[in-house]
Parts: structure tokens; C-alpha cells; sequence
């Protein structure tokens, strides 16, 4: 079966329409960039299920240009990112869509923490922004999700199993876009917020069929890659392999080919990986062209036991939303 999705070649159109369009970017911090502005989003803005509460992130024609120039001379994306060591992968993008918003002039502020008079912290927002006269808060998150089970979004578990694609988004629309209304906010807000939205991104991976998922206010062209057992990376067929970092999950790889992996090479990593932890690893399966090396689609390797734990997991979440 996964020998199935890895020959389906729609698991390798957001690779190839990237590629076609940013292939000239090469520091991998404006290639995240480029990524996070132009990707398709995770959820389908026009779902009932959101009730009009997911944003939709434009651009013009002038993306290019800059993305361009920026990779040129990234220093400046470089220091105001000021990356330490460990960088979160959501504060990580966070940080890349303010630098945009600030370079589009509409960023008011970012990462604006609200504490009660009691000095206990009520939340924070993540971005406000400026529409015309009107103050807009946008909440944002990147997120990687692996299905197990049925198409339903309790199923959808990151590869930590912290969390699932239904308890993430309750947590956004019930409580995060609220803040806003909460007293300690207003306060600290120069006017009154107009309307509070989410933007999501991210890929979806799956293990078996494609299932529909339309139901669930997914947009059907969504990233999406597969998820395999270690036992089963076997079938994974490409020319090469890379084991990409976690500030690594967000564009599509290209690389040279000096710095990648045979398959052969990989196995042993992820074995010697899954030896002593249990984290999933991300791979990219790649294709030469010349000196260097583009992914031609990704999937995370978990280990053997993983499915039976996810299968729990989203079972606990199902029953818990009842």
C-alpha cells in the first residue's frame, strides 16, 4: 500500500509547483518563507465548520521580487529572526510571517502578551495587524499531522502524539480568537478589534488510500506526504534520501547532492535513531539533477509501535470531545 502512494504523483505536485516557482531561492530561511506565503493553506476558508473565522493570507505581484532580493542579502531576515538553538518550529514561522508583515507595513505587533491585573497571564495574541483604519488579530499556526484511522479530524495526530488536528483547532476558534474580548485585552489594545481569524498551514500525511476529507474543512489541495512504519521504508524508492532538522519541515528540500543519503544510509540512521527514541523523523525523497538534489515528496518515519500508540491517542481525543 505505500508502495501505492509513493507512485501517485499528486503526493508530488506541491513539490513540483514549487520547485517551478522558487527554485532560484537558495537560503533555506527565505525558502521557508516563500513557502509559508504561497503554499496552499490547511483548511478551507469557505467551510461552514469555520464559520468565517479562517484568514486567508494575500499577496502580489510583487513576491517575487522581493523573495529574490531578500535571498540575495538575507542578513537582514537573519538577525531578525535571531534563531537560538532548539528554535521551536511554530515560533520559528511565526517569526518569518512578522518579518513579512513588517515589510508589508500592516504589522502592528507580534507575540503581544495579556496579563490580568493580578499580573497572571491571560493569553497573547499573535499578530495584530492593520486593515485600512481597522486593528485585525490573527491567530497563526504550522502544523504536521499523520492519519490513523478514518478520515475524521480526531485522527489527525502530530507525530509526538501531544496533540490532534480537532483539539488544535478547538483551542484556536474557542479560546485563542477570543481574547480580544477579555478586559486585561482591551486594555492594552490602541482600538477595538474588528474581526479575529486563523491562519493555518502546514502538511497532512498519510498511510494508505487517499481518504476524503472534504468534510472536515480541509482544502483539497492541501500539502500532503505518507507516513511509514521503519519496517516499511524498504519501499520507499528514490535516488536519494535526507533526514530533515525540524526547522527543516516547512518548504521543500533542495540541496546538493554531496550532503544527502542512499537508502541504505538512511535505514541505518533511522535504526540507530529509533534505538534510543521514539520521535518520528521526517524524510525527504529526493531526485538529482546534476550537482544538486530536490525532493520529489516527503513522509515520516515512525517506529513499529507507533500505530497501535496514535490509535490510542485518537481515541482518547474522540471520546474526550463527546
Amino acid at each position: 500500500m505505500l508502495t501505492e502512494i509513493l507512485a501517485n504523483s499528486r503526493f508530488d505536485s506541491i513539490q513540483a509547483r514549487f520547485h517551478a516557482r522558487w527554485s532560484g531561492l537558495h537560503d533555506p530561511h527565505v525558502r521557508a518563507l516563500a513557502w509559508l506565503l504561497d503554499a496552499p493553506d490547511l483548511l478551507d476558508a469557505r467551510a461552514p465548520v469555520w464559520e468565517g473565522k479562517i484568514a486567508v493570507l494575500q499577496t502580489d505581484a510583487s513576491l517575487n521580487n522581493w523573495l529574490e532580493a531578500l535571498d540575495a542579502t538575507p542578513a537582514l531576515l537573519l538577525d531578525y529572526l535571531a534563531l537560538r538553538p532548539y528554535e521551536r518550529l511554530g515560533r520559528y514561522a511565526e517569526k518569518l510571517l512578522a518579518f513579512y508583515f513588517q515589510h508589508c507595513g500592516t504589522l502592528v505587533a507580534h507575540g503581544v502578551q495579556v496579563r490580568s491585573e493580578q499580573h497572571h497571564t491571560v493569553g497573547e495574541f499573535d499578530y495584530l495587524l492593520r486593515d485600512g483604519t481597522e486593528l485585525v488579530h490573527w491567530e497563526f499556526a504550522t502544523k504536521l499531522y499523520l492519519l490513523e484511522g478514518s478520515a475524521q479530524a480526531a485522527h489527525f495526530v502530530g507525530p509526538n502524539l501531544a496533540d490532534s488536528l480537532d483539539t488544535k483547532m478547538r483551542k484556536i476558534l474557542d479560546r485563542q480568537l477570543a481574547l480580544g474580548q477579555h478586559p486585561a485585552a482591551q486594555r492594552c489594545l490602541p482600538q477595538p478589534i474588528a474581526r479575529a481569524q486563523a491562519l493555518i498551514k502546514g502538511w497532512l500525511f498519510y498511510h494508505g488510500d487517499d481518504q476524503s476529507s472534504a468534510t472536515l474543512g480541509l482544502r483539497s489541495d492541501h500539502c500532503r506526504g505518507w507516513w511509514c512504519a521503519l519496517e516499511e521504508v524498504t519501499q520507499c524508492e528514490a535516488e536519494r534520501f535526507v533526514l530533515l532538522p525540524r526547522l527543516g519541515w516547512l518548504a521543500p528540500v533542495q540541496t546538493v547532492a554531496a550532503q544527502t543519503f542512499s537508502k541504505a544510509q538512511a535505514l541505518f540512521t533511522l535504526q540507530q535513531h529509533f534505538a534510543v527514541d521514539a520521535m518520528p523523523i521526517l524524510v525527504a525523497l529526493l531526485m538529482i539533477d546534476g550537482d544538486s538534489a530536490r525532493e520529489i515528496s516527503r513522509g515520516f518515519v515512525v517506529p513499529n509501535d507507533w500505530r497501535e500508540r496514535a490509535g490510542q491517542r485518537a481515541q482518547r481525543s474522540f471520546i474526550a470531545a463527546k
